[in-house]
């Protein structure tokens, strides 16, 4: 039997509800992620299947989590990079940048429409592009999310005035395409217009979704889909995350792993290799932090 490609995950979520503080997500009412959510839990489910390396993205506005999720990610190798959550264009981002940023693990924030941020107007904000140029200038990274069409027109205006700036977008499957012919051509043209810059990366995240009440596990189900990521912005782009644990809201991590490995393998060795790690390397730079950790 071949040995599983080693895998980094590019997108994790770690948060602890019994800690006295507690956590702003996920709520109390979402029983299958209202529980600890920590490295160990992680290693269980992910390292069986090939998975050596994880990328730790913000899931608290809170300032301070992002030094509680630096000092649990310290203590576990298996966590080689954290996305942490500071907001550009407020007073103290260039402070709370180099305070964090002395942590080698610290590679990026996550900002957009998050947390009732209002994405659009802050890239008008000459304040919020001179802290995201600062944000490059150390030799770091920003995730968003794609959760509308419109974020992601915004994401080719910012990527524009922050040239620099490694960009990555977040869960991109998961972004129901406008039904409208019209609307539909301006959503491709957008994406068309992200894929030319070479600067921007996108996680094939968050691909699994409720239909009619089930979430279909049959890879081929999501194959159109894939398939349009994968034409546009093709093999050197894309990036493996899992979005666990808010993933088990849809299904198993095995079943979240098994669509994308069945659909990059069979893109061939070479393309499953950057899918699952390699053009993480870029995007992230992340910290090698084990010797089962693939270098570049």
């Amino acid at each position: 039997m071949t040995a599983p490609l080693p895998s980094i995950d590019t997108h994790i979520h770690l948060f602890d509800p019994t800690r006295p503080q507690g956590v702003p997500w996920p709520p109390k009412e979402n029983k299958k992620l209202y529980m600890p959510a920590l490295p160990e839990r992680y290693r269980k489910l992910a390292v069986p299947l090939g998975i050596v390396g994880a990328i730790k993205v913000e899931a608290s506005p809170w300032l301070e989590d992002n030094q509680w999720v630096l000092d649990i990610a310290e203590k576990d190798p298996i966590i080689v990079g954290v996305v942490g959550n500071i907001e550009p264009g407020t007073p103290d981002f260039r402070k709370n940048l180099e305070r964090f940023g002395k942590n080698r693990l610290f590679r990026g924030i996550r900002y957009g429409t998050l947390w009732g941020r209002n994405f659009e107007a802050a890239v008008s904000k000459a304040e919020v592009i001179g802290d995201l140029k600062a944000l490059a200038a150390a030799n770091m990274s920003m995730d968003t999310v794609a959760s509308s069409p419109r974020v992601l027109a915004n994401a080719v205006r910012l990527s524009d005035l922050v040239p620099d700036l490694r960009f990555i977008i977040d869960h991109l499957p998961s972004l129901e395409p406008p039904r409208e012919p019209s609307a539909f051509r301006d959503y491709e043209a957008t994406l068309r217009e992200l894929a030319k810059r070479p600067q921007i990366m996108v996680k094939v995240s968050a691909v699994l979704r409720r239909v009619d009440g089930r979430v279909p596990t049959d890879p081929a189900f999501y194959k159109p889909r894939l398939d349009q990521i994968f034409d546009i912005f093709g093999e050197d782009r894309l990036m493996y995350g899992s979005d666990w644990p808010n993933s088990d809201n849809w299904g198993t991590y095995q079943e979240v792993f098994t669509v994308v490995r069945e659909y990059f393998t069979a893109k061939g060795p070479a393309a499953a290799e950057k899918y699952f790690w390699r053009n993480s390397v870029r995007a992230y730079r992340w910290i090698h932090r084990a010797a089962n950790q693939p270098k570049a």
